[in-house]
């Protein structure tokens, strides 16, 4: 049974991924994650802002004793003993990088485009792999057209690939007008591979106290169906990898992710209702199944069920939308 893939040039020994997650925040728990049997670990997102943030606050502080009391100096140790900046997070990145055996990627998720390029170069210096761009932003100015927007996506990639000789995916919203025109674009400007989709996170109203208040459901099976669809879809007609993210909660999610034709299948939600020693479930359920069906390669089975492997292709377009409603069937009626 070979359940190698190749992820974007990196050879993986399967293609259960552990996806960036509380858990991949820690040197310990990237160590959990290989121990769990994950074949590759995406690190948590570093976030520009919360380097700006913590400068500016360390500055404030530092600022407001001096200007207050001049013997306050003596107050305070070495700047350099503050982990202001992203300092953690690359020696995290840089011990996971020499201390196992994995493929550990880098995650970013930046505001200005210096912070892309800075932050991609220290990513690659301390070891990553690869580096995920985290292009994590919802557009409320509504006098920005989506071209603007859809511009900034492909200037971010090119700057970051003119910076970096690793690997870099992007891990998409699945909002676009034309996802595949967009995909095609990003695969045409070098994207090694696309990570479909990202979660966003919508606020939710409390009724009670009037307030907006943050909301944050892990991911269920039924959430599959979308990047499903789009991986069917691009499965032959990009160049880059494809990745799955969202909705895996069995051994099932990743079978129909590989069907589709996913390179590899990230998870995060099913590693934190269970632990990080599910990674070895899911690729145990994978190993079942493939047996079962006789297919003897994770190769083999990859793309099988892709849009242009299938006998009706438009099971993936319009007349599937007209069969799927008249199929509903209402037993009170």
């Amino acid at each position: 049974m070979d359940l190698t893939t190749d992820y974007m040039g990196l050879k993986l020994r399967h293609p259960v991924v552990a996806s960036a997650s509380p858990i991949s925040s820690t040197f310990d728990g990237i160590r959990r994650l290989e121990d769990g049997g994950a074949a590759a670990v995406v690190m948590v997102s570093l976030f520009e802002e919360q380097i700006r943030h913590e400068n500016e606050a360390f500055s404030y502080l530092m600022e407001t004793g001096t200007m207050s009391f001049a013997e306050s100096l003596s107050y305070f140790p070495d700047f350099d003993a503050y982990q202001v900046g992203p300092e953690n997070y690359l020696n995290i990145l840089r011990q996971a990088a020499e201390s196992t055996d994995i493929p550990v990627i880098a995650s970013l998720n930046c505001v200005t485009g210096e912070g892309w390029i800075h932050y991609a170069r220290q990513m690659q210096q301390a070891g990553a792999k690869a580096i995920e761009l985290n292009i994590y932003a919802v557009q409320t100015d509504f006098d920005v057209p989506g071209a603007v927007v859809e511009q900034r996506y492909l200037d971010i990639l090119k700057a970051v690939k003119a910076v970096v000789d690793i690997p870099v995916a992007l891990k998409l919203s699945p909002f676009f007008s034309s996802m595949g025109h967009m995909a095609r674009a990003l695969d045409g400007a070098g994207a090694d591979a696309l990570v479909m989709f990202n979660r966003f996170y919508q606020p939710d109203i409390d009724i009670v106290d009037l307030e907006v208040s943050p909301s944050l459901s892990l991911s269920s099976s039924g959430e599959i169906r979308l990047p499903l669809l789009w991986i069917a879809l691009l499965r032959g007609k990009v160049k880059a990898s494809l990745a799955a993210t969202r909705g895996v909660e069995s051994s099932d999610e990743v079978i129909k992710y590989l069907l589709a034709g996913a390179d590899v299948v990230m998870t995060t939600s099913s590693l934190l209702r269970n632990g990080p020693h599910y990674l070895g479930t899911l690729v145990h359920g994978l190993t079942y199944w493939m047996e079962a069906r006789g297919f003897e390669s994770v190769e083999r089975l990859r793309g099988s069920m892709s849009r242009d492997k299938i006998a009706n292709p438009g099971a993936f377009e319009r007349a599937n939308y007209i069969r799927v409603l008249e199929s509903y069937k209402i037993d009170y009626l």
